[in-house]
């Protein structure tokens, strides 16, 4: 599959949890040629594939492989903001609300 028309990617795991309202994926990106993906246009991908609004996916890590193009994101997509609020830590929603920032800013 592509995220964002440009990376090709491949969803290693993923599973829902019920209890909690949320997909959690671990996802491999080939991005040849270019730099690791930023947080926000992988929020925006990601969305776009689950149909989603970016400000419901949260980028846990974000891990490139040394000398290679892959990098492994894990993320979690919820049901709902008040939910992700809930159970996602205050560090991981402010990076994120700014790295969306970042991205609509600059398009």
């Amino acid at each position: 599959m592509k995220i964002l028309d440009k990376y090709d990617a491949e969803v290693v795991e993923e599973k829902y949890n019920k209890l909690i309202g949320r997909r959690e994926l671990t996802i491999r990106i080939l991005h040849l040629g270019e730099g690791t993906p930023s947080r926000g246009s992988l929020k925006i991908g990601i969305g776009k594939l689950y149909n989603k609004e970016p400000e419901l996916v949260y980028i846990r890590k974000v891990e490139s492989k040394f000398g290679l193009s892959e990098t492994i994101i894990e993320a979690h997509i919820y049901d709902s903001i008040d939910r992700a609020k809930l159970f996602e830590p205050e560090h991981i929603v402010k990076r994120d609300e700014d790295s969306l920032k970042k991205v609509t800013t600059t398009q």
